[in-house]
């Protein structure tokens, strides 16, 4: 209420716009892809080839990173001269923070890809797992501080979370990178945990 003395809208929903938008577009698109390359038979032709296994997987992440930072481009336009929101902050830092959080979601979809062997498996963990957490733990439908503190812990491990926090702090209160180096870490651990994991499954998996 500090920064949005008017009580509008916008300031509230968009922020957790983008955070949904980001995560479900990289989530699902990156897990569905490298599915479908196992159900076709055609990720043992890619794997034989030249190309090593880790560029496999950056040919398929590549293209939704990109896919990603269009609609976050839209999103920022769409807010600023559809719903009167400036970014008072930063904007190279709430790109960079955001593509920080695009890589965190594709390593997600990487992971779920090596858990699962169809596509409506992968769609459907995919949803479920990411959608309803976003919603529900992030703070963009309801205050987390307000929840039962097994679930004000369990938030902790829904990287929308963080996300949420940076994008308001930078969008609506004009913050630098000093307010938001807590969760930037975090975003950044948990990329690194995710990467990594996923990389080793994924070989594991193919092996």
């Amino acid at each position: 209420m500090l920064y949005n003395p008017e009580l509008k809208g916008a300031p509230n929903f968009v922020p957790g716009v983008m955070a949904l938008v980001l995560m479900l577009v990289c989530v699902m698109m990156t897990s569905i892809s490298i599915v479908r390359e196992k159900e076709l038979g055609t990720m043992e032709v890619l794997l034989v080839s030249p190309f090593r296994p880790i560029l496999v997987i950056l040919s398929k992440a590549v293209p939704y990173l990109l896919l990603s930072l269009v609609n976050l481009i839209v999103i920022l336009l769409l807010s600023v001269f559809v719903l009167g929101l400036p970014v008072n902050g930063s904007i190279l830092l709430l790109f960079a923070e955001s593509t920080l959080f695009i890589i965190t979601a594709l390593s997600i979809g990487l992971l779920i890809s090596t858990v699962t062997a169809s596509q409506q498996t992968a769609m459907l963990l995919s949803l479920m797992g990411m959608l309803l957490p976003t919603m529900l733990f992030s703070g963009f439908m309801f205050p987390i501080e307000n929840m039962p503190l097994p679930l004000q812990v369990f938030s902790n491990i829904v990287p929308s979370r963080w996300y949420y926090v940076v994008v308001k702090s930078i969008m609506i209160k004009g913050l630098g990178f000093s307010a938001i180096w807590k969760e930037t870490l975090i975003l950044l651990g948990m990329t690194l945990f995710l990467l990594a994991l996923s990389l080793k499954k994924f070989k594991i998996r193919l092996g």
